[in-house]
């Protein structure tokens, strides 16, 4: 005995055409009783393909401008009814109602027409009701009803049909993915009303659907799992990106890949970051790209050796041949001059990624156990963050190479993990102190990364200095200027540490702390 269930009588309503006319077709081929409604039946039928229009079954006509079309008992008690329970058929019968098998249903692109910018009221009218209400029924219903909710299932279904229908753990994955698209449906409509509805301030609820694209070879270490999924909603970062050569991306890959072109475009002028572990082993700006990358080369050449490299310009043969000489894990860029991918692909392990357009994202997300962090995205252009909102607190008056310096330093200490401390010379890090637990050790270790090129260079701290000791490292060792929040109970020591030295410091009233 056959355990595939037979398909005698399917329900027809597509908004995506695509496949419409194969797919009627090989039902009407393999003797498929045809219901349908508006114009998924229109197209059918101009096809030539026998089709029962909906309202001719319900004797109900559509209405309300199509707001009604299939919302009727004799649709639903049909793709309800159990059709192994003799009580439910019978009910059927003295209502004259014939059950369905098939279900074949995709809804209104509600998220394309929010993402094109439509009116209010056309979004609502792209909000489908019949169509999600169907494909749940036959879902739940799957012990009876196979669910068709997606034109890239059309070949599953034309297998099944030519084997005598589906089998219960065919129709179960099928309900499986039915839910996971009306699921995802109801949350982009959430998340869209949201908007018009909930107070100031971060949502009272939010809901986040993540397609996997691919499974990776391991996590963090080799004994762990790991996946890379994209958002459901526009894809952006990692998940626009073009990989043009090498070996499959691993999880490390992207998290450092993430950490480099988020760095790179904290800056406006050619940008290059060099990444490892996330944190940074160099960040510069330059004349042009290649320029850009040989300073941040240079800030910490050991530590860059199998990092992560990202531009936020296009990648030039120039800065392609110098990266070339250098094991490079991967590199990013928004796009590649002619021969450049070519000089790179030399080496057969490098990741070679072409990036979409960069976006910063609103809202960045932390799981906790138990529970989600949402904050709004660090913003570069904070008020504190511009030279005009700085306080200076001591010192004298600076040069114009000095305060560009400042402002380099102030932008690259974002995308360094706190305590962080970055020296800066000519529009490059020289020396980079990160993820200590104390400011001092994060000064010490800048400045002996630093070197000799620690004198008359700038410094930038993320967050306030909590006494003067970690400043008097950096004064001792030759900086001139100093950027940092402000904000300290003893900020008036620090501050005579600094007047003492002669050097010039400036407070933003902004704090860019980085923990993860």
């Amino acid at each position: 005995m056959s355990t595939r269930k037979p398909i005698r009588r399917a329900l027809v309503s597509v908004y995506d055409k695509t496949g419409l006319i194969e797919l009627g077709t090989a039902l009407n081929k393999a003797g498929v009783v045809i219901l349908s409604t508006g114009s998924t039946a229109k197209k059918l039928l101009d096809a030539g393909i026998p089709v029962t229009p909906v309202e001719e079954y319900t004797n109900f006509p559509e209405m309300l401008d199509g707001r009604v079309k299939t919302l009727h008992p004799r649709i639903h008690a049909g793709l309800l009814a159990d059709q192994s329970n003799s009580d439910h058929l019978a009910q059927l019968e003295a209502q004259n109602i014939e059950a369905f098998d098939l279900v074949v249903i995709n809804l209104y692109p509600f998220t394309q027409t929010i993402e094109s910018g439509a009116a209010f009221e056309e979004c609502i009218e792209q909000i489908d009701i019949g169509g999600p209400s169907m494909l749940r029924g036959a879902a739940k219903n799957h012990n009876s009803v196979a669910v068709i909710s997606d034109p890239s299932q059309y070949q599953t279904l034309f297998l099944a049909l030519g084997s005598g229908g589906f089998t219960i753990n065919e129709r179960r994955k099928l309900a499986l993915e039915t839910y996971r698209r009306t699921g995802e449906y109801d949350i982009a409509i959430s998340e869209w009303l949201s908007q018009f509805t909930d107070s100031e301030g971060l949502p009272e609820w939010t809901g986040r659907v993540w397609h996997k694209v691919n499974d990776l070879r391991y996590g963090e270490n080799p004994h762990q799992n790991a996946a890379f999924y994209r958002s459901s909603n526009r894809a952006i970062g990692l998940a626009a990106t073009e990989q043009l050569h090498g070996k499959e991306m691993s999880f490390n890959n992207f998290t450092d890949a993430d950490a480099a072109w988020r760095a790179a475009w904290d800056h406006n002028e050619p940008c290059a970051a060099i990444i490892k572990h996330a944190n940074p082993c160099g960040v510069a700006i330059g004349e042009n790209i290649a320029d850009a990358y040989l300073k941040a080369h240079a800030c910490d050449s050991i530590s860059a050796f199998g990092g992560v490299v990202a531009a936020n310009r296009e990648i030039s043969v120039e800065m392609a041949t110098a990266l070339s000489e250098i094991f490079t894990e991967v590199v990013i860029a928004p796009s590649y001059e002619s021969g450049a991918v070519e000089i790179l692909s030399k080496k057969p392990s490098i990741r070679i990624l072409k990036a979409s357009e960069y976006v910063r994202p609103e809202l960045e997300l932390r799981p906790v156990l138990g529970g989600l962090l949402i904050q709004s995205t660090d913003a570069i252009d904070a008020s504190g963050d511009s030279f005009s909102n700085w306080k200076q607190v001591s010192g004298g008056e600076i040069s114009d190479a000095i305060r560009a310096d400042l402002e380099f330093a102030w932008r690259a200490i974002r995308s360094v993990k706190s305590n962080a401390i970055l020296l800066a010379k000519d529009g490059a890090s020289v020396g980079i102190g990160m993820g200590q637990v104390n400011r001092v050790d994060s000064a010490g270790l800048a400045v002996a990364r630093a070197g000799d090129r620690v004198k008359n260079s700038v410094a930038a701290s993320d967050a306030f200095f909590p006494f003067a000791d970690g400043l008097q490292i950096l004064i001792d060792a030759g900086v001139t200027a100093v950027v940092q929040p402000g904000g300290s109970v003893r900020d008036e020591a620090v501050i005579a540490a600094a007047t003492k030295a002669g050097i010039a410091m400036f407070f933003t009233g902004v704090r860019h702390f980085s923990h993860a």
